[in-house]
């Protein structure tokens, strides 16, 4: 079974409650590893420079009070009880979030949707289930769907999320990593700290990122077990610390430590927040990993484990520091003093393999959420590997790994110390949650139907609390909070700039289609040779026919019998069914053997290799023509053309035969392929599946000629056409536009990969049509 059917099946599985079990002890390794390993350096960056721990205990109870509120009051009541609610068909994330008001408001950034998209299962699935809305939800929705404006802002804001998410993705391991490897500094000579601190937190990242191609599936079992004992670790740790040092810390929790905390240190106590903030980095993840467990798992594993573990962490941090004020120097107020010291070599270790764990899951998390915006044309084109055949989700981004290695090494080595690694890292988790309290508002109107005060309400209570702590980080900007600020611009800008080139080739191609009249009064033999094979025109468009066949065909004067106009796109839902993945209708009457297939993916869905690719294309083509009389016809597009709905083949298997097909995995696709030794091992039971003309007479005599020419096509070879667009601002554009084409647009094209990234196909059976766009 392939990983589509595969990913599908697991998303439909009922769940027992043993197997939400497992997912809630599954989901410790891979969502929890960065919330887990907070109490690292939570006091040591609150205590750094603006606050200092005095005989009163009045600051280390206020720390204690604030970093108890914001646990229950952020990640609990926020993230657990609320935001999980507002999964995409399972999906979370500010992807999932984006999409849900995509496909309720229609503000689809993507330029190619056709009605037929919303009669997808997952389009329209549960969670979408339509309500009468009140009187402002429907002129909320009426007002985003025609202010271009304000979808542009939607865009930007859910973008600004992604962009702080990847800033994370390189702060996240050099903070976890490098304050963990700070324990030696309790056994070492303090003028030897900068010589062991650093190149050991560097190795130890260079090793991390070094290890990510060969994915996480050999040592993921790993990782559930070093996060629970780590988990384990620290509250029997800070139970001891309660008992051996102050039982009455518990009284700390009340509210009124808080009040008492900042009557006493006013400003210099508002500024300490951007330390406490440091107490919930992680807590995203349980949204964004959504996909890869349940709700009711990670619901589970917060409230019964990783919840208590951390409050008793860091209550006993506070009762070990109320009896200690004599600090020599900041290490003195971090999380291995506390620790006892026969324990703290063994503590040591364990915290350095759950800082590794905890950054691995941001490091997936970051490739994933680039494969999303790349799906949703919101960033250039790039190399994506499926690191496991049997776990979804799991990839390996090669250029964007060594991004994150290089910066990620660049801000270890220049700050040298939490305090600047703690402020960069708290602006980049602040701001993604600001981002998303600010998209929930509109979902709680827009897709739940709620009345408008419950989202005032959510807005005014979280936006208030995180909104409070933003500020504190960002007073923070020369003492390292410029970090992600400068990271974001640069994605940003990357990212709007793609963004804003390929909606305007879209138009360009609108704009210069030819029409299909056109091609039909060329006659059948459209003027020029048939030759055996398959041709696919890769088009972005889903009607007319593209500029570059007409470019094509007037210089070439031979063609492939069989024509397939090919449309890969992406759709706003997390995954599209096998059985509702192609659109597949004729252009022109029987006898011209031309066709035009759209390819519906949704963001996170698994794109083929270009040999079950070409399988699943052809198959589909050949049911659409063997069941053309009794297929609904679901949309006729501005052309006339009619579009029937096929599946793959893998949900019709009658008139198909399977064939070992070992040396075809051979070949290597340029995109989305499986890894080496993962390729290797799957070629040994690869099948091809081949469309077999039946043996029946209830087929009509044209119709078995037309199959068995399609039959005769695909065995003569699968070629390739597809467009290589040069950008170019027309004559008399502004400066803005000429930089943003002719200079962003054209260096991110040159730089990444091409147009056969989407189709994954074949080097020898690739041709390219080289235009210039005047946009």
């Amino acid at each position: 079974m392939d990983i589509e059917s595969r990913t599908y099946q697991n998303i439909v599985k009922k769940e027992s409650w043993r197997t939400v079990l497992t997912l809630a002890y599954q989901s410790l390794g891979v969502v929890y590893g960065d919330l887990s390993t907070s109490p690292l350096y939570v006091y040591k960056s609150t205590f750094a420079e603006d606050i200092h721990h005095t005989e009163s205990n009045d600051e280390i109870f206020g720390v204690l009070s604030f970093i108890f509120w914001t646990i229950t009051l952020v990640p609990l009541f926020k993230y657990v009880f609320i935001v999980l609610r507002a999964d995409d068909n399972g999906e979370g994330g500010t992807f999932a979030l984006y999409s849900l008001l995509c496909r309720h408001a229609r503000v689809n950034s993507l330029p190619s949707c056709q009605l037929a998209d919303e009669q997808l299962i997952e389009y329209n699935g549960s969670s979408l289930e339509m309500a009468a809305q009140s009187g402002f939800a429907a002129r909320l929705k009426s007002t985003l769907e025609k202010q271009r404006v304000l979808q542009k802002v939607l865009l930007v804001l859910a973008l600004i999320g992604t962009c702080m998410v990847i800033g994370d993705g390189v702060l996240t391991p050099a903070i976890s990593v490098f304050s963990a490897v700070s324990g030696v500094e309790l056994s070492t000579a303090k003028e030897h700290h900068k010589y062991i601190e650093v190149p050991a937190a560097c190795i130890i990242l260079i090793g991390l990122f070094a290890l990510q191609h060969y994915g996480t599936h050999r040592v993921g079992f790993l990782f559930a077990p070093v996060i629970l004992l780590w988990l384990m670790c620290i509250s029997a740790i800070g139970v001891y610390n309660i008992i051996h040092w102050n039982p009455h810390v518990y009284q700390a929790l009340s509210p009124y430590y808080m009040y008492k905390f900042l009557k006493k240190t006013q400003s210099r106590g508002w500024m300490s927040l951007g330390g406490i903030l440091l107490c919930i980095t992680g807590s995203e993840a349980m949204f964004a990993d959504l996909g890869h467990f349940s709700q009711l798992s990670i619901q589970i594993a917060f409230t019964s484990l990783v919840y208590p573990s951390l409050i008793l962490a860091y209550m006993g941090q506070a009762a070990y520091l109320s009896q200690h004020h004599a600090i020599a120097s900041e290490y003195n107020i971090g999380f291995y003093v506390s620790v006892p010291e026969k324990l703290r070599w063994p503590v040591l270790v364990i915290a350095i393999l759950a800082a590794v764990v905890g950054s691995q899951a941001i490091i997936t998390g970051t490739f994933s959420i680039i494969k999303q915006c790349s799906a949703l044309g919101c960033f250039p084109k790039v190399k994506i590997v499926h690191t496991s055949s049997k776990i979804h989700g799991q990839i390996y981004i090669p250029e964007i790994n060594w991004i994150l290695m290089i910066l990620c090494l660049a801000v270890t080595i220049g700050f040298r110390d939490t305090r600047r690694l703690g402020n960069a890292s708290g602006l980049a988790v602040i701001t993604v949650m600001l981002v998303t309290t600010c998209l929930m508002s509109l979902v709680i109107v827009l897709c739940w139907h709620k009345n408008i005060f419950f989202a005032i309400a959510f807005v005014l209570f979280f936006g208030t609390i995180e909104s409070l702590y933003f500020s504190a980080s960002l007073i923070k900007f020369l003492e390292g909070a410029w970090v992600p600020i400068a990271l974001s611009l640069c994605f940003l800008a990357a990212m709007c700039t793609w963004h804003y080139g390929t909606l305007k080739r879209y138009e360009f191609d609108v704009q210069n289609k030819v029409s299909v009249n056109w091609l039909l009064s060329l006659g059948q033999t459209l003027g020029i040779k048939r030759v055996r094979g398959i041709g696919l025109i890769h088009t972005e468009l889903v009607s007319g026919v593209p500029a570059i066949f007409s470019h094509f065909v007037t210089n070439l004067p031979a063609f492939h019998q069989v024509l397939v106009f090919l449309c890969v796109k992406s759709v706003p839902v997390p995954h599209v069914r096998p059985e509702e993945r192609f659109l597949v209708g004729r252009v022109g009457p029987k006898q011209f053997r031309m066709y035009r297939c759209i390819v519906r993916y949704g963001y996170r869905d698994v794109h083929k290799d270009d040999i079950e690719f070409e399988g699943d294309l052809v198959c589909s083509i050949a049911e659409f023509v063997r069941s053309e009389a009794e297929t609904a016809v679901v949309e006729t597009n501005g052309e006339g053309e009619r579009m029937a709905v096929v599946g793959t083949c893998s949900t019709y298997m009658q008139g198909f035969e399977e064939g070992s097909d070992v040396d075809e995995m051979d070949k290597p696709g340029p995109s989305e392929i499986l890894s080496p030794k993962l390729k290797k091992k799957k070629s040994k039971v690869k099948k091809k599946v081949r469309f077999v003309v039946p043996e029946t007479p209830k087929i009509e005599k044209e119709t078995r000629e037309e199959l068995m020419e399609l039959t005769e096509a695909r065995e003569g070879g699968v070629a390739y056409i597809m467009g290589n667009a040069y950008m170019r601002a027309k004559h008399g554009s502004g400066l803005v536009k000429r930089l943003a084409i002719n200079v962003g647009y054209e260096f991110l094209r040159r730089n990444t990969r091409g147009p056969r990234t989407a189709l994954t196909s074949p080097y020898a059976s690739t041709l390219e049509v080289g235009m210039i766009y005047h946009v």
